[in-house]
């Protein structure tokens, strides 16, 4: 049942956050083995630093020094500044996964994740004066798909706060008025803000190590393992307790047959997360592979059971049924996760390939016509509407 899992890493298109440990340690309190870095199968290759990644060059500053024009900035005129960000987000932004853009590239070119975008959005406001916070939002488990594999998702978000020296200056008196700042919470996902899901605070080197977690996993999708093993590097360097970093990397020994180091380092990934799913399939996956199946079978089982009600992980079963050409599975599982929300554009692009397969090709049109209603970003309705054209000429023919 888990297999999917082989796939499903913890790849953050908007940064990989998985439910917080429950026991009574914290993970900065976990011994970490860096020794698990210490791989010579991999030859070294560049990474970005923390400057390249946050910088905005000159063109972008000299853009935002010419819109306030020399005045003092307020927490106002930046909102319409990213207003403006956050509605062509919602307008025209071309979700990708694997778009894990610097600030700079981010500014010229909106399709990105929104890690990117947070990234951004932090050094604007950085440039402008502002205090930021990067937040953790904490969503249900969400999948996306990317070049065949199940990637399990997560999402940040921004708050901007004014300094306290231009909010709480009186200019009558002179007396500092010890006020709270006012803020405004900056989230490129408009199902996020409209659900208001609880958040938590991170660190800047957390989302330093969720930057190159993500461009590692992506090289690793690619079969790019240099690039990928020193992103994991790079991201552990950043923040050694980072979990889903770990988690990645023993991935990436698993699917390069270094299976004992692949344990391991999935043990100090549960070390700082026990409740990282995605580590705990991961190594159920790795105990089949090397014929432990009694240690596999418990773990598959507590997974299935906190997931089956998630449409998200109904979907990625449906689309591994598919790969193993078990249409009346994968009809299961969509049906389900159609019934468990009606308002899933992947339940019905599903629905619409088990029937096109079947040789149905009324219905797949009719599935495939709900998925484009229901899909928001361009580039899904694109995608199905140039598949519907496909479909209705093949249909006529």
């Amino acid at each position: 049942m888990m297999s999917t899992l082989n796939k499903v890493m913890t790849i953050f298109t908007f940064a990989s956050l998985l439910t917080l440990s429950g026991c009574s340690s914290t993970s900065e309190e976990v011994t970490v083995d860096k020794s698990l870095l210490n791989n010579t199968a991999f030859a070294k290759q560049p990474v970005p630093s923390q400057e390249d990644i946050f910088q905005l060059d000159a063109t972008i500053k000299m853009q935002l020094d010419s819109y306030f024009k020399g005045s003092t900035p307020t927490l106002s005129h930046t909102q319409k500044l990213l207003r403006f960000l956050v509605d062509n987000g919602d307008a025209s932004l071309s979700y990708q996964s694997g778009a894990n853009l610097t600030a700079s590239q981010a500014y010229y070119d909106l399709n990105a994740n929104c890690l990117s975008l947070s990234i951004l959005a932090f050094s604007l406001a950085e440039h402008l004066g502002f205090e930021s916070q990067f937040q953790r939002v904490h969503i249900p488990e969400y999948w996306d798909q990317t070049q065949g594999y199940s990637l399990l998702t997560g999402h940040v978000n921004l708050v901007i706060s004014e300094s306290s020296f231009i909010l709480n200056k009186n200019t009558t008196t002179g007396v500092t008025l010890y006020t709270r700042p006012r803020s405004l919470t900056v989230d490129f996902d408009p199902n996020s803000r409209q659900q208001k899901f609880p958040t938590s605070a991170i660190t800047k080197q957390r989302i330093l190590a969720m930057f190159y977690s993500n461009r590692g996993a992506m090289h690793m999708i690619k079969q790019e393992y240099d690039h990928a093993f020193s992103y994991f590097k790079a991201a552990i360097n950043a923040d050694e307790h980072y979990s889903g970093a770990w988690g990645n990397l023993g991935v990436l020994y698993r699917v390069t047959q270094q299976h004992k180091i692949a344990e391991k380092t999935y043990q100090q990934a549960l070390a700082l997360n026990i409740d990282n799913k995605t580590v705990l399939g991961n190594m159920a996956l790795l105990y089949r592979l090397t014929d432990r199946i009694a240690l596999a079978k418990p773990i598959e089982e507590k997974l299935n059971l906190q997931r089956k009600n998630n449409p998200y992980y109904q979907i990625v079963l449906g689309n591994e049924a598919l790969e193993n050409n078990n249409l009346a599975l994968a009809l299961r599982h969509f049906n389900r996760a159609r019934k468990l929300d009606t308002k899933l554009h992947s339940s019905y692009f599903g629905l619409a390939k088990v029937h096109y397969y079947r040789g149905n090709l009324e219905q797949a049109e009719k599935y495939l016509s709900q998925a484009y209603k229901l899909s928001e970003y361009k580039h899904d309705k694109k995608r199905y509407q140039s598949k519907l054209q496909w479909l209705q000429t093949v249909a006529k023919n």
